[in-house]
């Protein structure tokens, strides 16, 4: 398999690890659900998706910052090897590449706070 082959088949799975534990941690037993109602609270499906919307954000967004800075990392380093002093450009090249993990994370927070 080569490596390209090898970096989708972890990224499936890592994918489908984080839906199967969000919706196993996330579905509530019917009970929890009328008591929720009960309390005045958000419809329980409504707060299950906004939880599954934020984790996917956060979980989707992580996967894409992985693998942009997984490509400009490498270049970087390819181009150091020859370049020394390309080493302030690079480092901004891979910040930018991280900063979409970081926006994911924003918008997770700005779901979570709707929720609650």
């Amino acid at each position: 398999m080569t490596r390209k082959g090898l970096f989708v088949a972890s990224l499936v799975a890592m994918t489908a690890l984080l839906a199967g534990l969000s919706s196993l941690l996330l579905w509530q037993s019917p009970a929890q659900a009328a008591e929720a109602l009960a309390g005045g609270g958000l419809d329980p499906v409504v707060m299950r998706w906004g939880f599954v919307a934020a984790a996917l954000a956060t979980g989707i967004s992580s996967l894409g910052a992985a693998y942009a800075v997984a490509a400009v990392g490498t270049a970087a380093v390819g181009a150091l090897a020859e370049k020394p002093e390309l080493f302030g450009r690079a480092i901004i090249l891979v910040g930018l590449a991280e900063g979409i993990a970081i926006y994911g994370v924003i918008v997770s927070v700005l779901i979570l706070n709707r929720l609650g």
